[in-house]
């Protein structure tokens, strides 16, 4: 699987590659895309053959890129991208390497946008030669999670980003799609009975 064969665009490795749902690169040590999947190609936006030979932070916009005139791996910040020693370590090392990072991105229209990202990049020989399988997994809301979460103590409603008290389920179907189902817990069950009871007992006011 060399990036000739994933770029000929038919047989059973161009349809696994497409069929990942998360974006994947096929890159050299230098982080030079030599291919790239479906899921990829949404990230980008430029065409395959400008995509092609270029590095991941110039292809994916990475705000850094452009700080030199040398691109990719040459600014400061570079030494410390996850994306590239993500890589080399799985070239030196010939096994799997995963790491979570926090990334800027630059979309077409000049802004720049902030997501957590799940970086694994997988070693692959062929012909004598290695290449590093490289994904990227987008986790920003499953990051969001872990994060401490203001909830009313009395209430139970969830504070969000805009200052908003809301249910805990209208929370989470809005952040993160959950939908819940509704029901009672034993105990709860026990206490309504005992209210229920009590309510049945009690004699009402000027009875």
């Amino acid at each position: 699987m060399t990036g000739e064969l994933l770029e000929a665009g038919s047989g059973l490795a161009r349809s696994i590659f497409d069929a990942m749902p998360s974006p994947i690169f096929l890159v050299d040590e230098d982080v030079r895309i030599l291919g790239y999947n479906l899921a990829a190609g949404d990230l980008l936006s430029a065409g395959r053959t400008v995509v092609l030979q270029q590095r991941g932070g110039e292809a994916l916009h990475c705000i850094h890129s452009e700080e030199t005139p040398w691109g990719c791996g040459s600014a400061p910040a570079c030494s410390d991208c996850v994306i590239r020693n993500s890589v080399s370590e799985a070239y030196r090392g010939g096994k799997t390497w995963r790491k979570l990072a926090q990334m800027q991105w630059k979309k077409p229209d000049g802004s720049a946008v902030v997501v957590q990202v799940l970086v694994t990049a997988t070693p692959l020989r062929h012909a004598d030669a290695t290449l590093v399988l490289l994904a990227l997994e987008d986790v920003s809301e499953l990051m969001q999670l872990k994060r401490l979460v203001p909830i009313c103590a009395h209430c139970r409603k969830i504070r969000d980003d805009d200052e908003y008290w809301q249910r805990v389920d209208v929370y989470f179907k809005r952040t993160l799609d959950i939908n819940f189902t509704h029901g009672i817990c034993p105990d709860c069950v026990e206490g309504l009975k005992a209210e229920m009871r009590s309510a049945v007992v009690s004699p009402r006011p000027g009875e």
